[in-house]
């Protein structure tokens, strides 16, 4: 192989591993979970971030929640075993919808970016993302809409 097409193979190869590792992440399917409401707490099943997978068991990173309470979904992702965070997704410069995709939370209106804990990554918004409380226990997980 000469020389210029080394550094030519090498050059695609760089570019082409963190975008295709990007295009992984994104990848993930969006999934709404089913959940029981009593009082102000939401209820959500932890088999929700199971995938079923005849082969290996595979888990989500996060699953969307539909409330009667908002135009907007609820973000739960999981953080680390037994950790989450739920977060509205609703952006705090104008009110559009995120989009979810490589372990970051996106504004298509003007580019605002949150990571999953809901702070602001990349303005123009300023004001991190509506969050709620969560207390787990060995098979579910309550978020606390009060």
């Amino acid at each position: 192989m000469e020389r210029k097409e080394f550094i030519k193979k090498t050059l695609s190869a760089l570019v082409a591993i963190p975008l295709g590792i990007t295009i992984l992440n994104s990848c993930e399917s969006i999934y709404y979970a089913e959940i029981t409401k009593k009082d102000s707490t939401l209820i959500l099943d932890k088999s929700e971030f199971l995938i079923d997978s005849s082969k290996k068991k595979k888990e989500r990173s996060y699953v969307l929640i539909s409330t009667d309470e908002s135009d907007f979904p609820i973000c739960v992702y999981k953080i680390k075993e037994d950790q989450y965070v739920a977060s509205l997704l609703k952006c705090t410069h104008q009110g559009c919808e995120l989009e979810i995709g490589g372990g970051i939370y996106n504004c298509p209106c003007h580019g605002s970016e949150f990571n999953t804990r809901g702070e602001v990554l990349e303005g123009p918004a300023t004001r991190k993302l509506k969050t709620y409380k969560i207390i787990t226990d060995d098979k579910k997980i309550y978020l606390q809409l009060a």
